[in-house]
């Protein structure tokens, strides 16, 4: 094995451009999945692309509440939102909707945030400046496109944190689909709450970014689960849980989401390419002019 470190615009060009290399297994963003895809394709390399998410977790008026609020809670701020599966748009039925984001808020309202190496902290900080300032962009225009910050919405302002980067566990009521929170990969602590009236509206919604990572769904009505799983176009769907992952399962994604599956039986098929031999041991010998 040989671990050549750097930025990408150095070393991940030259290895994803070089006729010697035949596979591409890569972890990111979107804007660098698709150019490496466009590097990959003047040779035809095989490639992995495990990219980003705006993965919903569908929360049905039979669901446990408990259960879900945990499930979304761990969903989105686990790694300060920091994953490629965060589940960072709650669709939840708008019968059960005012009980659920009050039990939310409560739960959120206290994680410890603080140093990321202090076992007891739950929230810690965004990893880099730009980061951070775009997390901050994207919270300014929920607000200026109408919805309702009922949590958060800032950069923490709190001793444990000192002069990092921070930013309080955020929730946003009232928002539309088509707004920018519900459509970007916000990589941030921050959830989107949406509601729905009818499960093919939920269904909808779900499916209606350009991602397809992973979806939750907290119901019990086994029927309703199938349904589901079947009409939701993720590559990792979850019911009653969320962020379940295990080296013999596939991972991966739908859509913009990536390319091929890591992880499980078909992550090796990735690494591998069919070849047939034909080995003819007979005296025969046949026309040469009729194709057989």
């Amino acid at each position: 094995m040989n671990v050549v470190t750097g930025f990408g615009h150095d070393v991940g060009e030259a290895l994803t451009t070089h006729p010697d290399v035949d596979k591409i297994a890569f972890t990111g963003g979107e804007g660098s999945g698709r150019h490496i895809a466009k590097n990959a394709a003047n040779s035809f390399k095989r490639m992995t692309l495990e990219l980003g998410g705006k993965s919903a977790q569908l929360i049905f008026p039979d669901a446990n509440i408990d259960n879900a609020v945990r499930g979304v809670v761990s969903g989105i701020f686990a790694a300060t939102g920091q994953t490629c599966i965060a589940g960072s748009r709650v669709l939840v039925h708008d019968s059960i909707h005012d009980e659920f984001l009050e039990k939310f808020i409560t739960m959120a309202s206290v994680a410890k945030m603080g140093d990321p190496m202090n076992s007891e902290t739950q929230v810690g900080p965004v990893t880099t400046r730009p980061q951070f300032e775009k997390i901050l962009s994207c919270i300014e225009d929920a607000r200026t496109e109408g919805a309702k910050c009922v949590l958060g919405g800032k950069a923490a302002d709190r001793p444990e944190c000192g002069d990092g980067w921070f930013i309080e566990p955020t929730v946003f009521d009232n928002v539309t689909n088509d707004m920018r929170i519900a459509q970007q990969e916000v990589f941030g602590p921050v959830l989107s709450v949406i509601k729905f009236s009818e499960d093919e509206e939920a269904y909808h919604l779900a499916n209606d970014t350009n991602y397809g990572l992973a979806a939750g769904v907290w119901t019990n009505d086994t029927q309703r689960m199938f349904t589901a799983a079947k009409k939701i176009r993720a590559g990792n769907i979850w019911t009653n849980s969320y962020r379940t992952v295990s080296y013999m399962a596939p991972f991966g994604g739908f859509k913009s989401s990536g390319i091929g599956r890591e992880s499980g039986q078909e992550a090796i098929w990735e690494y591998l390419e069919t070849k047939c031999i034909w080995i003819d041991y007979g005296d025969e010998q046949p026309n040469p002019f009729v194709l057989r």
